[in-house]
């Protein structure tokens, strides 16, 4: 009678906790929540985006007047890919982690050697649509010709066709996701509502979001009226760390951080990140990960959080 009386008790707890959103089966019982048991994983997103942009993008810098050329922001963008992913690429190597990198595909046609040295040296490419501008303008066969044009780029250059996806600042359509499943990709990153991966129902089926950030991210830190220094952006990362840290004892933990070509790619920026992830790997069972690696094994897990399917 008390063995049937607490399993009815935890049921309803594991019952409460999933329609709540968490998940109660894995914080309380499994005490396994990631590969190799690691205790919080990272995950890096590194955009190659620049040279992509619109011509009239200004960057950093103020606005021209209409009718005149811009002589300089194209070279403030042309920085990602001559030194920011060359760079970038050689930390990662430094420390023998992958990194999944949102391409668009107008940037890989540019800089197809550049493009393909990401993959060859097992990076992930995810999708991050084909030119460098808003989908949720776009109409459903706009949007879904667009997605497979990109695919189509990636593969072409890289050898990988995309299963994850990054919107132009992570803003979708009603209809993006829909398109995204048909098409065969698994996962997308534009959610911040958790810090772990979670499912959003998509005609009945999981779509596995493995959740980005606006926190730390290079393109939020390093400019506008909050701007950071490398080292401030350090200290941030590192307290950030330190407190998924200890709550992956007993839940799902992942930690995002984000690097935009041209941004994180500057000296400074790249001494906070190598600092940062020596930090990082000074603690036992942290293991860093790509996010098509994380997706597929959160589409093995059974103690997910659902989220609410998307209504517009």
């Amino acid at each position: 009678m008390r063995t049937t009386l607490t399993t009815s008790i935890r049921a309803l707890l594991t019952a409460t906790a999933l329609l709540a959103g968490t998940a109660y089966g894995a914080e309380i019982e499994s005490g396994h929540y990631w590969p190799d048991d690691a205790q919080l994983v990272i995950s890096i997103s590194m955009q190659f985006e620049a040279t992509a942009q619109d011509p009239s993008d200004p960057g950093p810098f103020p606005q021209q007047e209409a009718g005149y050329p811009d002589t300089v922001a194209p070279t403030w963008y042309q920085y990602g890919m001559n030194e920011g992913i060359p760079r970038l690429l050689k930390l990662w190597d430094k420390h023998n982690i992958k990194v999944t990198s949102h391409m668009v595909g107008k940037a890989a046609e540019l800089n197809p050697k550049l493009a393909k040295m990401v993959a060859e040296k097992g990076h992930e490419i995810s999708g991050h649509g084909q030119n460098w501008t808003p989908q949720y303008s776009m109409t459903p066969e706009e949007e879904r010709a667009s997605y497979i044009h990109s695919a189509d780029v990636l593969e072409k250059i890289t050898g990988q066709r995309p299963q994850g996806f990054n919107a132009f600042w992570m803003r979708h359509s009603e209809q993006t996701l829909t398109i995204l499943q048909s098409l065969g990709f698994v996962y997308h990153i534009d959610d911040l509502s958790r810090d772990e991966p979670s499912f959003t129902p998509v005609n009945g089926k999981p779509f596995v979001v493995v959740p980005y950030t606006f926190r730390n991210n290079d393109i939020v830190r390093y400019g506008g009226s909050s701007a950071m220094t490398a080292k401030a952006y350090l200290q941030e990362l590192k307290d950030e760390f330190d407190v998924l840290y200890e709550e992956g004892k007993s839940q799902r933990r992942m930690m995002s951080i984000s690097a935009h070509d041209r941004l994180a790619g500057s000296p400074a920026r790249v001494k906070a990140l190598d600092d940062f992830i020596r930090y990082a790997k000074s603690h036992p069972k942290v293991k860093f990960m790509r996010k098509i690696d994380i997706a597929k094994w959160t589409l093995k897990q059974q103690d997910v959080p659902t989220n609410p399917e998307r209504v517009f």
